[in-house]
């Protein structure tokens, strides 16, 4: 599991407790409202004292005692007031209850809330502290002014960006898979330029005002100089939170994308940004779903063709086409009976365990199982795919079968025949249902030979072409026996069975 799926391990995991979640998110929005408002005063005092061009006798006391009291006071009144509002506008997560449309509005505007309620505490002291000035030093007041006011912007730009940073966690949950609205991102990119970029020059060219009028070249440089520091200085934090907040997203759906890479098909990211970026994020994981879908069905459709025949499906690739191929009929001796003696329940669960053998040894030796027929299996070596000795794995295939048979279920017994020869493999029915198939005498061969294998000793019988076409390797575990006109056939099939020994030799695998 991600380690930071929102970007940032101070923000937890997906599956954190709601204790926690309302632990984290309340203390990272206590720390960064309080980091950005000193900030913010931070900028004012540097520029009261550096950069505004003031009256030299000027002896602001008085505001050395008001600010920092006013600070505390809208630090304390602030922190109340915004833990109300995100209080009133969080209680789903709160009550831990599914959010309504009402609800995830209400989530998504606590940044814009709170930054809200932060210039208006900042616009007040702008005010208060503007009026105060123009009654007791009203050449003060323009530096008061404008201070304050950009202290202001500075703080009300990392509020909002420290806050939603904050609240993508509770963002995510309220988001689901579908972000509201999904616009924003072209709008989020030009305001906070304005705030990290224009407003510093713009504070460039009211200072170069202020020194102007004053007749002050030395304090204009030394203003120009502090001034450019602080835009370069909130310009950067302003850029790196932005910067942040946009690749954050991104980042999320690349880390899905590698475990999608990695065969991690059910990979879900959380939905945490309501802009355009969440639409990326929320249609990675609509693309996800697609691609498990889309693996279930072909691995359910491979459960039902083969996996060969679903592939060659998924390619457009299976036509018609004539094969040489070997053909191994396997078939339930005496199910009739079992079905009227037994219960259903039990019949079944017997016939997936005596098919669970046919499938784990044809799959093993290379062929394909390409239906069942009630209690029989019909298997293929040699189509849709080329297989080297078909001949050979098809026999060695049959006799692991009729090893593992006896001693895995010793109460069912099963007649297993096995013949080669020329087939059209292909798809047969309709355009709207198909069935891939093999048609031709091998298959007839084999449901012959399957009948007359279920009176054998060892339950199996191939012809004696089939063992010609083998390797010597898998040859030399068949004999010959006699010859018969199998039903339905009007020429004779030499029979051959494998050789009673203690125990066969390993077979080949593919």
């Amino acid at each position: 599991m991600d380690e930071a799926p929102f970007g940032s391990r101070l923000l937890g995991r997906v599956d954190q407790s709601r204790a926690a979640l309302r632990v984290r998110v309340q203390g990272l929005l206590t720390v960064t409202l309080v980091s950005a408002n000193l900030i913010g005063a931070v900028v004012a005092v540097v520029l009261s004292t550096l950069v505004v061009p003031g009256p030299t006798t000027a002896n602001p006391t008085w505001l050395v005692i008001a600010v920092p009291s006013y600070v505390v006071a809208a630090l304390i009144g602030g922190s109340v007031w915004g833990t109300r509002r995100v209080l009133k506008a969080l209680r789903w997560a709160i009550e831990d209850r599914e959010p309504t449309d009402k609800d995830r509005r209400a989530t998504l505007r606590v940044p814009l809330r709170l930054t809200q309620m932060q210039a208006f505490l900042w616009g007040l002291a702008t005010v208060l502290f503007t009026g105060i000035t123009a009654f007791v030093q009203p050449e003060l007041s323009y530096t008061v002014a404008f201070t304050t006011s950009f202290a202001g912007i500075v703080v009300c730009a990392n509020a909002y960006l420290l806050s939603e940073f904050s609240l993508r966690p509770v963002s995510a949950r309220a988001l689901g898979d579908e972000p509201l609205g999904g616009t924003g991102v072209q709008l989020r990119m030009l305001l906070f330029w304005c705030l990290g970029t224009g407003v510093p020059v713009a504070g460039l060219l009211v200072v170069a005002v202020f020194a102007m009028v004053r007749d002050n070249v030395t304090r204009l440089a030394v203003a120009v100089i502090v001034l450019t520091v602080i835009a370069l200085v909130v310009g950067l934090l302003v850029t790196v939170f932005t910067a942040r907040a946009v690749v954050a997203p991104i980042r999320s759906v690349r880390r899905g994308m590698a475990r999608i890479r990695g065969g991690e098909l059910h990979t879900r990211i959380p939905v945490f940004d309501g802009t355009e970026l969440g639409l990326l994020q929320a249609g990675f994981n609509r693309m996800a779903d697609g691609l498990a879908e889309r693996d279930r069905i072909r691995d359910l459709f491979g459960r039902h063709v083969g996996r060969e025949v679903a592939e060659a499906a998924l390619k457009a690739e299976i036509d018609h086409e004539v094969r040489h191929v070997t053909v191994v009929f396997v078939d339930l001796v005496g199910s009739t009976a079992l079905a009227a003696t037994r219960p259903p329940t039990e019949v079944v669960d017997l016939l997936n365990r005596f098919f669970a053998i046919v499938v784990d040894e044809i799959d093993a030796h290379g062929g394909l199982v390409n239906k069942f027929v009630g209690d029989a299996a019909l298997a293929i070596f040699g189509a849709p795919l080329p297989l080297d000795d078909s001949a050979g794995r098809a026999l060695a295939a049959a006799r692991a079968i009729a090893t593992r048979l006896p001693l895995e279920l010793p109460h069912c017994q099963a007649g297993i025949g096995v013949a080669s020869g020329q087939v059209v493999a292909g798809n047969i029915g309709d355009e709207r249902r198909f069935e891939y198939t093999v048609i031709g005498d091998p298959v007839n061969e084999a449901a012959r030979l399957t009948e007359l294998a279920k009176s054998a000793p060892r339950g199996l019988l191939a012809s004696a072409t089939t063992i010609d076409e083998a390797t010597h390797t898998e040859a030399v575990h068949w004999r010959t026996t006699d010859r018969i006109t199998l039903r339905g056939r009007t020429v004779e099939t030499l029979l051959a069975e494998p050789i009673e020994t203690g125990e066969w030799p390993d077979h080949p695998r593919r």
